[in-house]
């Protein structure tokens, strides 16, 4: 191979490697942040040195084959803090597990960003505020479970374009308004709505304004 064409090759391979490490570094920072913003009584974040290259050696954290972060398992680990519009940068994420802990605040508009999103588990926390619209742009979204939170408001109608939901959990919140019936809502068990003193029951298009109760 001639040394230009061999120059040119390590050029951009050396590009590729810069591109993969600021990227990386972006999520670490990203994961820092909420690090922050986190009470951890049991360290269970003591790993997140936010000086490492990457991220991926983190406990609780999993990346693919780029080193890009795909899971972020906290699950039932006795924190408490707020969440942090930062995670929004966490573009190849599809794992959040974030449930049975005692995270307060809101659920930033920035988890709207996770496209590749699978899992939303904020389930048993103590989050308030609204449900994003912003989550109806998570097209691979399939679990969505925010029960046993302190949410209030409508329930978001951008979330009935999201046709790859399977699962979707509101229970035991202070939810108003309707139920939505239509994509994928029709196959949702009314159980799963439950417990949301001022939350009518299902839908009646047409007839009945969806966001009643939430004056």
């Amino acid at each position: 191979m001639a040394w230009g064409s061999l120059g040119a090759l390590l050029l951009i391979l050396s590009a590729a490697a810069f591109t993969s490490t600021v990227t990386a570094n972006s999520e670490g920072d990203a994961l820092y942040a909420l690090r922050r913003s986190l009470n951890d009584p049991d360290n269970v974040l003591q790993s997140w040195d936010p000086n490492l290259v990457n991220p991926c050696t983190w406990f609780h954290i999993t990346c693919d084959q780029d080193n890009r972060v795909t899971r972020l398992d906290l699950g039932n680990s006795k924190l408490s803090g707020h969440l942090v519009p930062e995670l929004g940068k966490l573009e190849r994420l599809q794992y959040l597990e974030l449930y049975k802990n005692s995270i307060q605040g809101t659920i930033p508009a920035e988890i709207g960003n996770l496209k590749s999103l699978i899992s939303l588990d904020l389930y048993n926390n103590n989050i308030t505020g609204n449900i994003p619209p912003t989550l109806g742009n998570l097209k691979s979204l399939v679990f969505l479970r925010l029960n046993d939170n302190n949410l209030t408001g409508r329930i978001p109608r951008e979330l009935i374009g999201v046709s790859s939901l399977k699962v979707v959990d509101v229970s035991n919140n202070n939810l108003c308004g309707t139920i939505p019936t239509t994509g994928p809502f029709e196959h949702i068990p009314l159980s799963n709505f439950e417990n949301n003193p001022r939350l009518e029951g299902p839908e009646l298009l047409g007839l009945v304004s969806y966001d009643t109760n939430c004056s």
